[in-house]
């Protein structure tokens, strides 16, 4: 992509570690965020967002450690337009050899009024403030106007204008509740850049919730319109429906070159392991029909599809799927297969796990070879979901569960909690409840099970079941997935899994008008 020209080189902000970590039940740990922003950088992300350095102590710290580790991306800090947030980014982008204070307050008369509690003016000098206090930090600013799609377009203009004097080189446009349509986002972007007088002094970006599925869209419109900067998460992951989809953002400038002769710097061949390390941390599956990442994406099922595709694969594809990294394996495992083998296996599905992690995999790889006569690709990615994402504050080790109509359902299970291993016998309401009611004996909380939902990872008898658990505390919600061929050993590995994420949530917290 080195040949695009500059002014028309768009740049990808990926905000998947902040406002993708903002969806109700996404929480990531300080060893998982650092994962997935050195995938971004590997993929020539342009931005990443890590955090928001206010919110908490483990946001400071993550934001901090990403700087400390990243070196080609900018390692860009989310800030509310006060002295206490700007300076606290700073602080925590320090080490970056590329660094970005991303500034924000809202602006539209809504949220003026009932949020901010303050008047157009007072917003108006408190954008003069923050941008320069950020600009006093560093170099690199960006400034948002929340809720600037339902803005006034007289005070918009006037208050971009101002944060690019004051030091802002990109001025955000979000359409932060996804309010928006092509058409009307086109003509706000044009008549930024007709009336602001200063507006080339900065790149304009785009930030499109998905609340009416239209994120990608409106932020294509937008680059269409003159943007050059697309903040996006993988998956399309964020609070509410989600932001727009960094893959569909990328592949659809790289398909569509003919109208929209815009480039990125991403490495498309990365976005399949992108996708999958965020899902797996996250515990977000990709449904099956999302655009260039789900599982039917390059799938074709219609005899007359089907047909086309033998004789010429451009008959129903539109774009190759190495070109997203996924690639075709002809690699059949079993019982009798070796390290090196699955270690090949789990690079042809798009893992780049560590040497302990691998070793981790494989032996519940071996387990599962015993007791199932066919592997599947979709048993593995099960396995490495449930395996990596494991934190080791509770593990789960060992399950006997006694059920059946007669009673009563017992469960004996044994966990390690903080390194010191735990043991305990409980009843309950069916098996399920029992195993439950067992982990809260050796693992004391108030959260409340908001959702148990059990489906088979692939077909037959023997096949993996794969359990999703949701738990909610004081409005922290968290979800846990696992996998094993028994459905209550499952249900325990999935239950275990979201209290440790619940752990990680209970230290942040959420500052007023966070959302940009």
């Amino acid at each position: 992509m080195n040949t695009i020209p500059e002014s028309d080189r768009v740049i990808i902000f990926d905000t998947t570690l902040r406002d993708g970590e903002q969806s109700p039940g996404a929480s990531m740990n300080l060893e998982e965020k650092l994962r997935i922003a050195e995938a971004l950088e590997s993929m020539g992300i342009d931005v990443i967002e890590a955090g928001f350095p206010i919110a908490s102590n483990g946001d400071f710290e993550a934001v901090n450690e990403v700087a400390k580790v990243i070196k080609e991306s900018t390692v860009c800090g989310l800030a509310r337009a006060g002295i206490k947030d700007i300076d606290r980014a700073a602080e925590a982008l320090r080490p970056a050899e590329r660094k970005r204070i991303h500034t924000f307050i809202a602006t539209s008369p809504l949220h003026m009024k009932f949020k901010l509690q303050m008047s157009a003016e007072d917003v108006h000098q408190a954008v003069q403030d923050s941008v320069a206090r950020a600009r006093g930090h560093v170099e690199d600013v960006e400034w948002s106007c929340e809720d600037g799609t339902r803005s006034e377009r007289d005070f918009l203009c006037r208050v971009i204008e101002t944060a690019i004097d004051a030091g802002a080189s990109t001025i955000n446009i979000p359409d932060t509740v996804g309010y928006t349509i092509p058409s009307e986002y086109t003509s706000l972007i044009e008549e930024i850049r007709n009336r602001v007088p200063n507006i080339d002094k900065a790149r304009i970006s785009v930030h499109c919730h998905n609340d009416l599925g239209l994120a990608v869209a409106n932020s294509l419109a937008g680059v269409a319109a003159g943007a050059r900067q697309v903040e996006c998460t993988i998956n399309g992951l964020g609070e509410r429906a989600g932001n727009a989809a960094l893959e569909e953002i990328v592949m659809a400038l790289r398909t569509r070159a003919d109208v929209m002769p815009y480039g990125t710097s991403v490495r498309t061949e990365n976005i399949t392991k992108a996708s999958r390390l965020v899902s797996t941390i996250t515990g977000f599956a990709v449904q099956p029909n999302k655009a260039i990442v789900g599982a039917n994406a390059f799938a074709h099922e219609s005899g007359i599809h089907q047909d086309g595709m033998l004789k010429n694969a451009e008959t129903y594809e539109i774009m190759t799927p190495e070109s997203v990294g996924l690639t075709q394996s002809n690699l059949v495992l079993g019982k009798h297969s070796g390290r090196h083998a699955f270690r090949k296996k789990l690079s042809e599905l798009g893992f780049d796990l560590g040497d302990n992690a691998v070793q981790d995999v494989f032996v519940r790889f071996k387990d599962l070879a015993d007791k199932k006569k066919e592997v599947y690709d979709e048993d593995i990615i099960a396995l490495v979901d449930d395996e990596v994402r494991v934190n080791d504050r509770i593990r789960f080790l060992t399950l006997q569960v006694v059920a059946g109509s007669k009673g009563p359902q017992t469960a004996d299970l044994e966990l390690e909690i903080d390194g010191e291993v735990k043991a305990t016998h409980a009843s309950g309401d069916g098996p399920v409840d029992a195993t439950f009611n067992a982990i809260k004996a050796l693992f004391p909380h108030g959260a409340n099970l908001q959702l148990y939902q059990v489906h088979a990872v692939t077909e037959g008898t023997d096949a993996q079941a794969e359990v999703t658990v949701r738990l909610d505390e004081d409005g922290k919600t968290v979800n846990g997935q696992g996998a094993d061929t028994d459905t209550l050993v499952a249900s325990a590995r999935a239950y275990v899994n979201a209290l440790n994420k619940l752990l990680v949530k209970r230290e942040k917290t959420a500052p007023a008008a966070m959302s940009a």
